[in-house]
């Protein structure tokens, strides 16, 4: 069994393809275990989610706070598009305005929402703080971020490491062209897992597309490939924009649709947000084993 939790309300959401379930939980239960939390997102005998994101009031000034656990259940420090995600459910449960004060992994964050003629909210921009590229901050052990290489058999990923509130390894690649060619799925899993990294990383693959657009492709860690990375498109945009590539306004393409990252002492990271459906499930009958 996984738990004994009973029936749980969530809403699944997606913010530019990267999905999420969300728990809004006023009354303070326990939260979920890791089992859960994979039995929940997994795709085939789950609901299926990038990561499961608990949204609880807040404390000290805060309007909410999130637990946000990944795929493979392990707690994350920070998500962009899930951020934006937990906005909407908070601002469906009243908790906060139109500016929300969210405490994460990460530290204390403000999103704003955006809505629609009907009030129903369809739009989220956050202010993620900003980059850091110490190494220690992000974490590396190495002596600089700075044109970091990896080999993986014939393939040579170079790039900067930096540091969202979660671990970055921006890679960049020729052209788009040769963005489509890239291996994520068999190549990101390595670059997550390079022993440079302590905490292991995201890791973004990225083509200039134009003026001041970068198109990417992402490795979540412990998640996988997904549609859309909210950390992973700051993350980008900073380091491309610190190699003189693009300007302090941003447009990041992503499978999923397109984010803008507008750079400046802090990270605003903007994009909507699409309500998908709520559904009640017991976590008791999914059938994962424990852990």
């Amino acid at each position: 069994m996984l738990s004994v939790m009973g029936a749980i309300d969530l809403t699944k959401l997606h913010a530019t393809g990267n999905d999420f379930l969300v728990w809004t939980d006023l009354d303070g239960h326990p939260g979920p275990s890791a089992a859960v939390a994979r039995a929940l997102c997994d795709r085939h005998t789950g609901i299926g989610a990038d990561g499961l994101i608990v949204c609880r009031p807040g404390t000290d000034g805060a309007d909410a706070t999130m637990i946000l656990h990944n795929a493979d259940g392990g707690i994350a420090e920070m998500s962009g598009n899930g951020i934006r995600a937990l906005a909407w459910a908070a601002a469906a449960a009243g908790l906060g305005g139109d500016t929300l004060l969210v405490d994460t992994g990460a530290g204390r964050r403000t999103v704003v929402v955006g809505r629609d003629a009907t009030g129903a909210v369809t739009h989220a921009t956050v202010d993620m703080g900003p980059v850091t590229f110490a190494p220690d901050a992000i974490p590396t052990t190495a002596s600089s971020p700075f044109d970091l290489t990896a080999t993986i058999g014939d393939a040579v990923y170079r790039g900067d490491a930096a540091g969202m509130g979660n671990p970055h390894f921006v890679c960049f690649v020729d052209d788009v062209d040769a963005l489509d060619a890239v291996p994520v799925v068999t190549h990101g899993p390595l670059l997550e897992t390079d022993a440079r990294f302590p905490r292991r990383t995201n890791v973004e693959f990225v083509a200039v597309a134009g003026a001041d657009r970068l198109r990417m492709r992402v490795w979540e860690r412990g998640v996988g490939e997904t549609r859309s990375c909210g950390t992973g498109a700051c993350a980008a945009a900073a380091v491309a924009h610190r190699r003189g590539l693009v300007g302090s306004v941003v447009a990041v393409a992503v499978p999923g649709g397109t984010l803008q990252v507008e750079l400046g002492d802090t990270i605003r990271l903007g994009g909507p947000v699409v309500p998908v459906f709520d559904v009640r499930v017991d976590p008791d009958r999914l059938g994962a084993g424990p852990g």
